[in-house]
């Protein structure tokens, strides 16, 4: 009896398992699959949160950019626009001149100078192309990405002291003509003009 009562002691009670018995396994089970459900619900709300911000929180560009992005805009002409008839900051304006020409008005153009003593020095330039005719308004619209980029790399080279004076802008004025009569050959432009020159 000795014996009998031995294993029964050691045994433990059908409902208590021990530290090898079936009670435990079935533990962390439940607790992976509760780890598993959390994670999948912090992913949920994390991509919820980061919809509502891009649909309802994030800034919308307003009508007016939407078109711009759409359809290229038309050139302005002088009287033509919301306020007081100007046209807009940045877009080219076209004005009708004297015996049939046409002065088209590009935007500011500001460039960094190369100087010797390697401080920063800035170009502001203002100009005008006076054209023959309405038409060439037409070839100067799709051309102006690449006027943009001759205006930069040429300016950039040069130095103060090479607009310096009468001789200087006049020099200017010639090769802005030249470079800009290569970009819509065969059409031409009948000239530059420098309406503001400033150098800071």
């Amino acid at each position: 009896m000795s014996k009998d009562k031995a294993k029964e002691a050691e045994a433990p009670p059908e409902g208590a398992e021990g530290v090898d018995g079936e009670a435990p396994a079935k533990k962390k089970p439940k607790l992976m699959v509760l780890i598993i459900a959390g994670v999948a619900a912090l992913a949920v709300l994390g991509g919820g949160g980061a919809g509502a911000y891009f649909m309802f929180l994030k800034p919308k560009p307003d009508a007016e950019h939407a078109e711009a992005k759409e359809k290229p805009k038309k050139k302005k002409k002088e009287g033509e626009g919301g306020k007081g008839g100007k046209a807009e900051p940045g877009a080219a304006t076209v004005k009708e001149g004297p015996d049939g020409v046409v002065f088209y008005t590009l935007p500011d153009i500001v460039v960094n100078m190369q100087t010797a003593d390697g401080r920063a020095t800035f170009l502001k330039l203002k100009l005008t192309l006076e054209l023959p005719d309405d038409q060439l308004v037409e070839e100067l619209d799709p051309a102006m990405p690449r006027m943009n980029d001759m205006f930069q790399t040429f300016l950039r080279e040069m130095r103060p002291e090479d607009l310096s004076g009468s001789q200087g802008s006049y020099q200017l004025r010639m090769e802005i003509l030249r470079r800009v009569n290569l970009l819509v050959a065969p059409s031409k432009v009948n000239a530059v003009l420098i309406e503001e020159m400033l150098i800071n």
